[in-house]
């Protein structure tokens, strides 16, 4: 359905989805080391962002640190016009736990 977010952990799906929109991989400049690829993003061709805040990096070492950080990718194939879309987002696999709680739901007193 045009508009509908997925996502995915699937490094081959991940790669296609964003070559067929003429991006690559890339981290936030400034942000990574010699071990680490820092904050990663893609970089689209015409994109928003400016090509000098990002870095290209491989393929591999995109997806190295896509593992390490147990990433997954929320995204969208068209938007609700039916246009090809380059939204995308890359978020914990783990939903975020709350302080005090272990189901991320807050807890509720029935006094």
């Amino acid at each position: 359905m045009a508009g509908e977010s997925k996502k995915t952990t699937n490094h081959n799906q991940i790669k296609r989805w964003v070559e067929a929109r003429d991006g690559k991989p890339a981290s936030v400049k400034g942000t990574g080391d010699n071990k680490n690829a820092g904050l990663l993003r893609f970089r689209f061709e015409n994109g928003r962002q400016p090509k000098a805040e990002l870095k290209d990096i491989t393929w591999d070492e995109f997806f190295d640190q896509f593992e390490k950080n147990k990433l997954q990718m929320v995204y969208q194939d068209k938007t609700k016009t039916g246009r090809k879309s380059r939204f995308n987002k890359l978020v914990n696999r783990e939903p975020v736990k709350r302080a005090g709680t272990s189901s991320g739901k807050s807890k509720r007193s029935n006094k």
